[in-house]
């Protein structure tokens, strides 16, 4: 049996009870049978009308008004860097005092008049919120650089990592910035060295275990998809049956990162397989290319993400690696047989160089012919082993 939340909630003007627990077939047929019942893509669950019968069902206070709307689900932080550990049975808004929660407002209302998307908003909202958890009654508005400087040492003393750092500055110097209009806030806070990561990747034989692990015809075009193209795992979530252009050979991405839209190439092995896929599978996909069983609704990205781990589990494949890393492999291999970085830039959608220059590190394009000097001192028998 899954792990199951229910929590009352005032969305789209309307008490619902909000139901939500890990992908589930028996579960998603079950709830589909209640009344009502309607899936939420922003609140990523189930909801049912809220009434007696259904409060009692879900083992919720009857009577109990549904406080929580939309707007106040969306600030809840799962973290709480008071004692780095998961807060349970309380919403997140409880540690955070009448005024910051005002100012939390604020936030939120200014991010989404920027149209952020809803991934930055949901980071920043969780960065932000985890300073005014810490701050109780003190009003964040009154913070000083020297304020912040000692919360970030408090923050990395507590385990938090570079990149982690830079997210959170990131988040605070929007509000600072942003909504106080305090430009010069940030001029006296350093920012710690990122350290350099290379992007983790499969070689051939590592993918060929992988795609032959996977058994079911969905799965398998989702990875292939991913792999052929390179892209990220939410713009294999969002791809509509009307991005395949196969006169052109092109698969359009719309709106990703950075609200960029891009083409790009179709192989022709992978056109072969969508049509494979789209001509057996049942039911057929109507609006997105793969689209969820239960809900004929869009695949979430940690579903895809499930599939991957599922298939490298199985293939026997033991490094620590995401779907990201099918980008970061197709990437890689093409830099391998010659093609200019120029070009896998525009495919991968970059906006930078800099980004794509990442790959260069990792491929064996040129390192391949580089003799170690130990081989020429075995070759000439100068030493013995």
């Amino acid at each position: 049996m899954p792990l199951i939340s229910y929590q009352t909630v005032f969305h789209k003007n309307q008490n619902r009870i909000l139901i939500q627990f890990e992908n589930n077939v028996e579960w998603n047929k079950r709830i589909q049978k209640v009344p009502g019942a309607k899936w939420s893509r922003t609140l990523k669950g189930w909801t049912i009308p809220d009434t007696t019968e259904n409060r009692i069902k879900c083992k919720l206070p009857a009577g109990e008004p549904s406080t929580v709307n939309s707007e106040q689900l969306m600030v809840k932080s799962e973290v709480l860097i008071t004692n780095n550990q998961p807060q349970t049975g309380k919403s997140a808004l409880s540690y955070i005092s009448e005024n910051n929660k005002q100012e939390l407002k604020k936030y939120l209302q200014h991010l989404q008049l920027k149209a952020y998307s809803p991934s930055t908003i949901r980071t920043y909202r969780n960065e932000f919120a985890q300073l005014l958890q810490v701050l109780k009654n003190i009003e964040v508005q009154n913070l000083e650089p020297q304020h912040i400087q000692r919360y970030l040492l408090y923050c990395m003393k507590n385990g938090l990592k570079e990149n982690s750092v830079h997210s959170r500055l990131n988040a605070l110097k929007f509000y600072f910035e942003q909504i106080l209009h305090r430009d010069k806030f940030f001029f006296e806070i350093p920012r710690p060295k990122k350290p350099i990561l290379l992007p983790k990747l499969l070689n051939e034989t590592e993918l060929r275990k992988l795609f032959n692990a996977l058994t079911n015809k969905k799965h398998k075009a989702m990875l292939f998809t991913a792999y052929s193209a390179g892209l990220r795992v939410s713009e294999i979530t969002n791809l509509k049956m009307v991005h395949i252009d196969s006169k052109r050979m092109q698969i359009f991405i719309e709106r990703a990162k950075g609200k960029k839209d891009r083409y790009v190439n179709l192989s022709p092995v992978l056109l072969d397989i969508l049509r494979s896929y789209i001509k057996e599978y049942k039911p057929k996909p109507r609006v997105f290319l793969f689209e969820s069983e239960q809900t004929g609704s869009a695949y979430v990205p940690r579903t895809i993400q499930q599939i991957f781990t599922n298939a490298k589990n199985k293939a026997g494949i033991r490094k620590e690696i995401g779907i990201h890393s099918l980008r970061h492999s197709f990437a890689t291999h093409l830099l391998d047989k010659g093609t200019d970085i120029k070009y896998i830039k525009e495919l991968l959608g970059h906006f930078n160089i800099r980004t794509t220059e990442r790959y260069l590190h990792v491929s064996k394009q040129k390192l391949v012919n580089i003799i170690s000097p130990l081989d020429d001192l075995i070759k000439n028998e100068e030493i013995g082993w």
